[in-house]
Order: C-alpha cells, then sequence, then structure tokens
C-alpha cells in the first residue's frame, strides 16, 4: 500500500488527465508539459502500482478495469482537492 507520502501526485494528475481527454497528447496541452512527459508519469505510476492502467492498443487509449478503478478514486479526490481550494479562496 502507498503511504500519503509516497503518493505521485504528478503522475496521478497526468493519469487522470490522460483518462479524462482519451489522448496523451491532449492531456500534455492540458497540462502545459510534453506528450513524453505524461507517457513518462504514466509509465512511473504503472511501474509503482505493478499493473496496466490503460489499454494502449486501443485508439483512443481505453481504461483498463484497475485504470477504471483509479480513475474513480482519483477524480473524486482531485474533485474535493478543487472544492476546498475554492472555499479557502472565497473567504
Amino acid at each position: 500500500m502507498l503511504k500519503r507520502r509516497d503518493l505521485p501526485l504528478y503522475a496521478l494528475r497526468a493519469f487522470e488527465a490522460t483518462a479524462r481527454l482519451k489522448t496523451m497528447a491532449d492531456a500534455a496541452e492540458e497540462l502545459g508539459v510534453t506528450t513524453s512527459a505524461v507517457s513518462h508519469q504514466i509509465r512511473k505510476l504503472e511501474d509503482r502500482l505493478g499493473v496496466a492502467l490503460f489499454d494502449r492498443r486501443r485508439k483512443p487509449l481505453a481504461l483498463t478495469p484497475r485504470g477504471a478503478i483509479l480513475l474513480s478514486g482519483v477524480s473524486e479526490s482531485f474533485d474535493r482537492l478543487s472544492r476546498a481550494a475554492e472555499g479557502v479562496g472565497q473567504e
């Protein structure tokens, strides 16, 4: 199990953007990095978790079943972080 301090946040952000936008190129554009950087971060995350998150044989990219599980949790967590940041900014 990954501990909070060990969470690869850049990799999770690259994963979430790629899953939502369906291409690494679009995720890279949104994140302001290269497609290669997004690919590297996703590979790093897959290596850390020991599972494939995307079926790279399909275009657009498709999530594996485990990737879909991770996306659900990551998206929910990013939504909560966004709401928390908005709440602080409005005070």
